[in-house]
């Protein structure tokens, strides 16, 4: 299933920056999601929310999404949405954006009292 493979790489690049700032308790994760990567992106929170369930320090964290839409660009000079065909000149656009899942922002809370 290749949304729990997604929600897990989440859950560990939380819990690696979780770690190196030595936080107590992880409370939102953002994430883009690009409308290419054929990822459901519910079932992703779905399932990050049943590996989180063992991680005291991810107990109250909320996954947060936002879907990116696809941006291309042409060597005749179009840049939009249409990915197919470029409309300017019938040629095949490159993708610029759209086909990434990249964690952008994760809130924690570190003790201030540690040393």
């Amino acid at each position: 299933m290749h949304e729990y493979s997604v929600a897990y790489d989440v859950y560990a690049t939380a819990k690696r920056a979780a770690d190196e700032h030595n936080a107590t308790e992880v409370r939102k994760i953002f994430v883009d999601v690009g409308e290419m990567t054929m990822v459901n992106p519910e079932q992703v929170k779905f399932l990050f929310d049943v590996i989180r369930e063992e991680d005291p320090v991810f107990h109250n964290a909320v996954l947060e999404y936002r879907q990116v839409a696809v941006r291309v660009r042409c060597a005749c000079g179009y840049e939009g949405g249409e990915y197919f065909v470029c409309p300017g000149c019938g040629g095949l656009p490159e993708v610029i954006a759209g086909r990434e899942i990249v964690v952008t922002n994760i809130e924690i809370e570190v003790d201030d009292d540690e040393s």
